[in-house]
């Protein structure tokens, strides 16, 4: 180990701690953990790296532990089972002992040489710093699906978010304690981070192939997100679903004018069972959609009553047993 880790104080605070989310990443983590030590070291500051096995079943908490044996620095959550992306960084914030906080994921899409900007861009004054990426590299298709998946979010949750954000982004203290008063187990970082506020800003970076592996986080996991962070953070849902009774409302009493009208003074008709049929079947359809939109509401609001813990940890490797 050089000079700067071998005067590393584990019980002093580091300037800058890695809040790292893993799930299956034994192909690109060796790599990883090589890249960013390197940038790391040549700060030349005080930092740990808090990684958060989200219930991997391959090698990845393995090779963690084989590197955290001799090296402090490198710390270790692994969950019981699969809790999700956003519970592990949430895990990682409430382990993490740094100054300042920069989120990233093991599949060095967004490089760690990026890390000294966010490091300087932070020092400028902003609680929090947002990576947005200048180019998505990844297949068509699912540029697509990111397409949608953002036009989703940003026409129907009312949250202004930077477009294209990668999950690189630093945040002081201050904001990591403000974050981590909200407990709420339906969680959208996004929009939480958003709902924070203070002072903010956005750093583009430059994204790389992913060296390893596939992407978790395909397009049925984004449209569930999008879906469950419209559900948190916009009640268009049921705007929606009292217009819509309102519009069908009014036809009804339109289409019953219209009917009686045309029976008295115009046409001399019979009502038939299939018109009676299909309206029934329309109406009872709707009804059930929006009670629906309205169950899935008290759904949510039943599971906060709970209050259960966000997640469960099996291990902790150098993070003591707090």
């Amino acid at each position: 180990m050089d000079s700067i880790g071998l005067a590393h104080n584990p019980l002093s605070t580091p300037a800058l701690s890695l809040v790292v989310p893993v799930f299956y990443e034994e192909e690109c983590i060796e790599q990883f953990l090589l890249e960013t030590k390197a940038v790391l070291e040549g700060m030349r500051i005080d930092w740990e790296i808090v990684f958060v096995d989200d219930g991997s079943q391959d090698r990845t908490a393995a090779i963690i532990k084989a590197a955290a044996a001799s090296d402090s620095r490198l710390k270790l959550l692994e969950f019981s089972y699969n809790h999700g992306k956003n519970a592990a960084l949430t895990a990682g914030i409430a382990h993490a002992t740094g100054t300042y906080l920069l989120m990233m994921d093991p599949d060095l899409q967004d490089p760690p040489i990026e890390i000294p900007r966010f490091w300087a861009e932070i020092h400028k004054g902003y609680d929090l710093v947002f990576g947005v990426r200048e180019e998505k590299k990844d297949a068509w298709l699912n540029k697509q699906f990111s397409a949608i998946f953002w036009w989703t979010l940003e026409k129907f949750t009312g949250l202004a978010l930077p477009r294209g954000l990668a999950v690189m982004r630093i945040f002081s203290r201050r904001f990591a304690d403000r974050f981590l008063q909200y407990r709420e187990e339906n969680r959208f970082l996004e929009g939480m981070f958003m709902h924070v506020g203070m002072k903010r800003s956005t750093l583009v970076v430059a994204q790389r192939e992913r060296f390893a592996g596939v992407s978790k986080f395909n397009f049925r996991r984004k449209m569930k997100l999008a879906i469950n962070a419209i559900f948190d953070f916009s009640e268009l849902p049921l705007r929606l679903a009292v217009n819509f009774g309102l519009i069908l409302t009014l036809l009804g009493v339109l289409g019953i004018v219209g009917i009686a009208v045309a029976r008295i003074f115009f046409i001399e008709f019979q009502l038939g069972w299939p018109s009676m049929m299909v309206t029934l079947i329309l109406g009872f359809g709707l009804q059930i959609f929006f009670t629906g939109i309205a169950a899935v509401y008290i759904g949510k609001i039943y599971k906060e009553s709970k209050q259960r813990p966000l997640y469960s940890i099996k291990e902790k490797t150098n993070l003591g047993t707090w």
